[in-house]
């Protein structure tokens, strides 16, 4: 009780939060945590009762050293635990798919109505936030989100502006971040709005989420991430609309443009980083993150795959190098000697030793060294007296 006492002026923001996803999941630690109570306290009761009831001085307690079954006992302690499983099992489920992060939201707050496309019942109807719902209101604000060493990037491509260690939205709006890293793997979590989403290097992740009050909230990075971890924190502002278009604002007012050079030295280690604004953002730049392509040259991973021209050398990183000195049709650059790297029409005519006479179904003939033979690569040793070699091609 008096450590109770202590703590009941905690600020326990995961157990109070703001926003509609988190009350989901708080109330599902509160909803397992108590089916599982339903289990430990009994358990533990009984064992202090046994352990009292049957100590060895009371000469009350009826002794039966022959008892070894009771069916309504094992009906009790099998059946009970079995439905609380059972219980726990389809909360599980149920809950797994429906605060599933990649879900669109299903609601707004508790009292709104469910709504099939995802759109809240609010005051949102200028042209920006139009959306297909009751009066126009409130397609989803979308944020990209950048976990850089070590501070977070967050840029508003419906805006045009992008923001560091900094983070704003209307109260009663959807949120759809989109988030990804720079180097390492971290986590981004803001208790008072949604659960802990991770951010990979190369990756895409997604986060819908809602903030249903007004207020600063504290977002952090939930993952170690190197020395500056413990300063990788920023402010999330749940405001009105009006507040929302005056940050909106401001933020366009002050700061200089993120280009690819400008993000190059931000994406540089630096620890506590002060709020930083940019009032213009290079069109694509999440995407360029994402793909790993944002210094000027450097091919994207898209690219890589299917060894497009969209911007430098079309071979550069994981992409097939050039062979037999340039002479072949991927490109003109040097290219690696051997005949595994050769296309098939550079293999040349070299005479093979390896077919048999009687092989015809590959076109193979018995002419030593001839062209029909250049496919075939080795034989088979003979397992048998009596038969004959067979060849692999």
């Amino acid at each position: 009780m008096p450590l109770a006492l202590l703590t009941s002026g905690c600020d326990w923001v995961v157990m109070s939060p703001s926003g509609d996803i988190a009350v989901q999941q708080r109330d599902l630690v509160l909803i397992s945590t108590g089916l599982m109570l339903l289990i430990i306290v009994p358990v533990i009761c009984l064992t202090l009762f046994f352990a009292f009831r049957y100590r060895q001085s009371n000469k009350a307690a009826k002794y039966e050293p022959n008892w070894d079954h009771s069916v309504g006992l094992e009906l009790l302690i099998w059946g009970i635990p079995l439905l609380i499983i059972i219980a726990l099992g389809a909360l599980t489920w149920t809950s797994t798919h429906l605060l599933d992060p990649y879900r669109p939201l299903g609601r707004i707050k508790p009292d709104s109505p469910t709504l099939a496309n995802n759109v809240p019942v609010g005051n949102l109807v200028d042209k920006q936030q139009a959306g297909n719902g009751p009066n126009g209101a409130g397609k989803p604000l979308e944020v990209q989100v950048v976990a850089l060493d070590w501070k977070w990037l967050f840029i508003y491509p419906e805006y045009g502006i992008a923001t560091v260690n900094e983070l704003a939205a209307p109260v009663d709006r959807p949120i759809r971040f989109s988030m990804t890293s720079s180097s390492v793997m971290n986590a981004f979590y803001i208790p008072a709005l949604a659960g802990m989403i991770y951010t990979m290097p190369g990756m895409q992740t997604t986060l819908n989420a809602v903030i249903n009050k007004p207020g600063n909230y504290e977002g952090f990075s939930s993952n170690y991430s190197g020395a500056g971890f413990s300063g990788m924190r920023f402010r999330f502002h749940g405001v009105s609309d009006a507040g929302f278009d005056a940050w909106i604002n401001q933020v366009k007012q002050r700061g200089g443009g993120l280009n690819r050079a400008s993000y190059l030295q931000l994406e540089k280690p630096s620890e506590k980083v002060p709020v930083r604004y940019y009032n213009a953002v290079e069109p694509n730049m999440f995407k360029l993150v994402v793909e790993q392509c944002v210094q000027p040259g450097k091919v994207c991973m898209s690219q890589m795959m299917h060894g497009g021209k969209g911007g430098g050398d079309s071979h550069a990183g994981m992409a097939m190098p050039g062979v037999n000195g340039g002479k072949g049709p991927q490109d003109s650059s040097e290219r690696v000697k051997g005949a595994l790297m050769k296309d098939a029409n550079e293999k040349g005519s070299g005479n093979h030793w390896t077919a048999p006479a009687d092989i015809k179904q590959d076109g193979a003939n018995s002419a030593p060294g001839s062209q029909s033979n250049r496919n075939h690569t080795m034989l088979t040793p003979s397992t048998q007296p009596g038969t004959r070699p067979v060849a692999n091609g």
